[in-house]
């Protein structure tokens, strides 16, 4: 199993990790940040407004974290090298974890943070952990160490092909725990990889910054979002100086551990489950893909819009939301006789086993809702009465009033006059655009830059 950060270039060369872009020590803003794309796909500045993380811990298992870069420096919260014992440092040609950390939880640096790299949830924590599968029981003792370390989110931007019992077993523990694992598709455009593969994980594909799928982005039925992975601007491993750009569902998957990280900030009382319906529910797809029925292979339910997860008003649904439940999870899972469903609905009721009453306490909790019942009816009929009585009495004071009734001279129009009523509307409603406008195309473009593949 190995970390799947690739970037496809001209002739069909597959080259692992990113291509390497240098900067001087005073980089500005036009030479990192405006080249963040996503970023303004995103409006983050309207995100950053609401919530920019805090107090949210994102666990990254991959590579190591360069803990000391300028654009991360702290952020991150050193945590374990599962590889060889020792320092969670990525080692010599091992960007791709700083990468990761960078998209989610980078902030800057220079006046007003406004040179290097932002991520988006840029005061969101980093938990630091070096791993790479490649053990026995591949990612599940760091996805462990995670959940009992803080982490509320787990970002694995790696994928293979073989399961193992104790990776699943983990996603299940973690989901247990309240803790989220987002996790890669792949990157060769075949179907989805593990840990993405497990019920409980979030399986995350590619799209191109025109919101169509990117064409190596794997698929299958376990993708459940997709967000942006084309030419990604991540931070260096272990130059303070150095950023790369990559393309993988790697980054895919980094941008949705960042959102489910604001989210997470914002609806702290969400479940994780819940957390991936507001994703899912906000979701986006192409002009092109309407009617798709969803989720689809490739979409999922479509690319993530972090604005506007966090703003519409979304039901919070049930426990798990759009999750496949584990099956060590699906009965007794909250130990009050309700059960769960392989997909259960993102925003309708859970599914009840029961009441779980006696016939003697059911019979008694009938009669206790008859005798309500009655007391609510005869409430109503003199309230009915009441209404009654002060209409009638308004009818004859506006009969002999010389000075006109309601909506005669000096009255404020709209309080029972002809003007707009000014009280008992709707309440105003934020608008948004309608799915698929394709906001993930960036503006005004050198000839050349940021082109879709």
């Amino acid at each position: 199993m190995a970390f799947t950060r690739t970037l496809r270039i001209a002739g069909g060369l597959v080259l692992a990790g990113a291509v390497t872009l240098t900067s001087a020590p005073s980089a500005s803003a036009d030479d990192v940040r405006d080249k963040q794309w996503p970023l303004v796909a995103f409006d983050a500045e309207a995100i950053w407004k609401i919530t920019r993380g805090k107090g949210v811990t994102v666990a990254v298992i991959d590579s190591g974290v360069n803990a000391d870069h300028v654009d991360l420096k702290g952020n991150v919260v050193r945590g374990k090298d599962f590889i060889d014992g020792g320092s969670t440092d990525p080692g010599p040609g091992e960007p791709h974890g700083t990468e990761m950390a960078s998209v989610i939880a980078g902030h800057g640096h220079g006046p007003g943070s406004s040179d290097g790299v932002m991520g988006l949830a840029p005061e969101a924590r980093i938990l630091d952990i070096r791993d790479d599968g490649q053990d026995s029981d591949g990612f599940a003792s760091s996805i462990r160490y995670a959940v009992d370390h803080g982490a509320s989110v787990i970002n694995i931007s790696s994928e293979g092909s073989s399961t193992r019992d104790a990776e699943a077993e983990a996603i299940a523990y973690a989901l247990k725990k309240d803790v989220l694992v987002v996790a890669g598709a792949g990157n060769d455009g075949t179907e989805v990889g593990y840990p993405a593969g497990y019920p409980g994980a979030v399986a995350v594909g590619g799209v191109k910054n025109d919101t169509r799928i990117w064409e190596n982005s794997n698929h299958g039925p376990q993708v459940l979002l997709t967000a942006p992975a084309t030419y990604i601007l991540a931070a260096g491993s272990k130059s303070d100086t150095a950023y790369r750009t990559g393309t993988g569902t790697s980054d895919a998957t980094a941008f949705v551990a960042a959102a489910a990280a604001l989210l997470r900030a914002k609806f702290p009382d969400l479940t994780a489950g819940q957390i991936v319906n507001r994703l899912t529910e906000s979701a986006g797809l192409p002009s092109s893909e309407k009617g798709l029925a969803l989720p689809d292979e490739h979409y999922g339910y479509g690319f993530i819009q972090p604005l506007a997860a966090l703003t519409r008003d979304i039901p919070a649904g049930s426990e798990y939301g759009p999750l496949k439940v584990p099956e060590s999870l699906k009965t007794g899972q909250s130990g009050d006789g309700q059960g769960a469903t392989d997909n259960p609905s993102a925003s309708g009721p859970r599914v009840t086993g029961g009441t779980g009453m006696s016939d003697e306490e059911q019979a008694a909790a009938d009669r206790k809702q008859v005798i309500a019942l009655s007391v609510m009816g005869l409430v109503g009929l003199l309230v009915i009465a009441l209404v009654v009585f002060v209409i009638v009495k308004i009818a004859r004071r506006n009969k002999n009033d010389d000075g006109g009734g309601p909506g005669g001279p000096g009255t404020p129009a709209g309080w029972g006059g002809n003007g707009p009523a000014q009280y008992g509307g709707p309440p105003h409603q934020q608008q948004y655009p309608a799915q698929g406008g394709n906001p993930y195309q960036q503006p005004s473009q050198s000839p050349g830059q940021w082109s879709n593949q």
